[in-house]
């Protein structure tokens, strides 16, 4: 068995570096287009994936999934950066590693598989939405005027303002690029299997500018090094402000998220270890605290390098470290190439990644099988767009909560109406949500009789519901109370129901 390991371990070996460099021609326009997107040096993009190849990359938790600069995370960041400067980017992606860490050790990993897939969903899409409309402004060299909605509002005016030479010829490689992502899986042969897209349609972008001496707008340079920001003890002081706080509580709920999402679609892409999620998150963790040191990008886990790395043939985990090594010496070694690459590329790329984000195919069989879990998608995606990040996914996850807490509360109200009696028999769950229908339905039956309330087929009686009954018992004329099985008046079973909703108690509570 020994000697078949040995025998294994060149193929493995080889599969992995092969794969490697297939992720590092992924990540690099990615890194680059994402850093320039979130409104900081391009360096820091490919910085983030360094470490997410040689930190992350290096430590338990899932085998095959990169990590690196995410689109998830474009809009966020350069809405803090904007309102709060580049200096707060390296305590609030510190701070955002630190409590990843924290809630891996204490095993809150495996609860972040508890967010409601509509939310997700919804946050993917919102954010796909304010990515694309930000980075049309990228493609046709003009600056965005800032929040989502002023984005979306201000883009007929944008598409009236392409004029003359620099704006049409942006316009052209941005809408090139993007048609290249679009046809090159699609072209017959081995060869797109063996190029990534990103990288091809930024090659020729880069191209035609260079041979066409278009004036296009390149990525600014500033060297590596020079790029880096040391975060110190009295950056912290920023958190000071409320509204950081919630910008770190975003980072860590969308990155988390995203990261433990994206493992979860990764092994089931491979037949290798399965995740172990709270060392993942420890892992995702401990590559942002560093981020933060050095005041690079958020770190997230993403499916389009993972997936590239599954596919290339990896077989270990020294393939996403070996991709942190191409990446270190690619900004080593060959800075100025960035300087060669137009903007409108990478805003295109970005244009393609955000419009992947949208579940278009997903949204009508859930609006026909599921409406109120697309309700939730299409209310985040749209809180977004209106408010913040932030606020838009505190509000997907309030709306999933009521939606579930609705569903979960049905009760049912049957009622046989005698010439002598009315008996009103309650079953399912009587919560505060179903008490307009109990109580309405109570109040509307005849006066000229007197009333039962059977209550031995609820499974739950809620605090407010089982008060407003005993209200309703006292003061509307509950007659001849229906006997329990254990021979105590309804009257008494219903006056004793458990303050925690476990219902009528003994017998009577089934």
């Amino acid at each position: 068995m020994s000697s078949s390991l040995l025998r294994l371990r060149p193929d493995t070996v080889s599969r992995d570096v092969l794969a490697s460099i297939v992720v590092f021609l992924v990540a690099v326009p990615l890194c680059v287009g994402i850093a320039v997107a979130s409104g900081v040096p391009a360096e820091l993009g490919l910085v983030t994936g360094i470490v997410g190849g040689l930190v992350a990359g290096s430590m338990p938790g899932s085998s095959l999934q990169v990590s690196g600069p995410a689109a998830g995370l474009t809009v966020l960041v350069y809405e803090a950066v904007t309102t709060h400067g580049v200096v707060a980017l390296g305590v609030l992606v510190l701070s955002t590693g630190l409590l990843q860490v924290g809630l891996g050790l204490i095993g809150f990993g495996r609860w972040f598989r508890a967010i409601s897939t509509a939310v997700v969903h919804g946050m993917l899409a919102g954010i796909g939405l304010v990515l694309i409309s930000s980075q049309l402004y990228a493609m046709a060299g003009s600056s965005a005027p800032g929040s989502g909605l002023d984005n979306l509002t201000g883009l007929p005016d944008l598409f009236s303002r392409i004029t003359g030479a620099a704006a049409t010829s942006s316009c052209a490689i941005g809408v090139g690029t993007i048609v290249v992502l679009i046809l090159w899986k699609r072209l017959p042969g081995r060869l797109p299997g063996m190029l990534p897209g990103p990288l091809v349609a930024v090659g020729l972008a880069t191209a035609a500018v260079a041979v066409f001496d278009l004036p296009v707008a390149t990525i600014e340079v500033r060297g590596l090094i020079d790029s880096l920001r040391l975060t110190g003890l009295d950056d912290f002081g920023l958190l000071a402000d409320l509204s950081l706080l919630g910008v770190v509580l975003a980072f860590t709920l969308i990155a988390s998220a995203e990261s433990l999402f994206s493992a979860a679609a990764v092994d089931r892409m491979h037949d290798g270890p399965r995740t172990h999620y709270n060392k993942e998150l420890i892992a995702q963790g401990t590559g942002n605290t560093i981020c933060g040191l050095v005041g690079a990008l958020p770190m997230t886990a993403v499916i389009v390098r993972s997936a590239a790395n599954v596919q290339g043939g990896a077989r270990t985990k020294a393939s996403r470290i070996l991709h942190g090594v191409w990446l270190l010496l690619f900004a080593a070694l060959f800075p100025a190439v960035l300087g060669l690459i137009p903007v409108a590329a990478l805003a295109g790329i970005l244009v393609h990644a955000g419009a992947k984000l949208i579940p278009v195919t997903t949204i009508r069989p859930l609006w026909r099988d599921h409406r109120g879990e697309a309700v939730v998608l299409v209310v985040t995606a749209l809180a977004i767009i209106l408010t913040d990040m932030f606020m838009g996914v505190l509000l997907g996850i309030g709306m999933a909560v009521v939606k579930t807490a609705w569903e979960t509360s049905a009760v049912r109200l049957d009622i046989d109406e005698q010439h002598d009696r009315t008996t009103v028999a309650l079953s399912g769950s009587a919560t505060f949500l179903r008490l307009p229908l109990i109580l309405d339905t109570l109040e509307a039956l005849p006066k000229d009789r007197p009333v039962e309330l059977d209550l031995t087929r609820l499974r739950h009686v809620d605090h407010a519901c089982r008060t407003a009954l005993e209200a309703w018992s006292t003061h509307s004329a509950v007659h001849d109370p229906v006997p329990a099985t254990d021979g105590t008046p309804r009257e008494a079973a219903l006056a004793g129901v458990a303050p925690d909703g476990e219902g009528p108690p003994g017998p009577a509570s089934r």
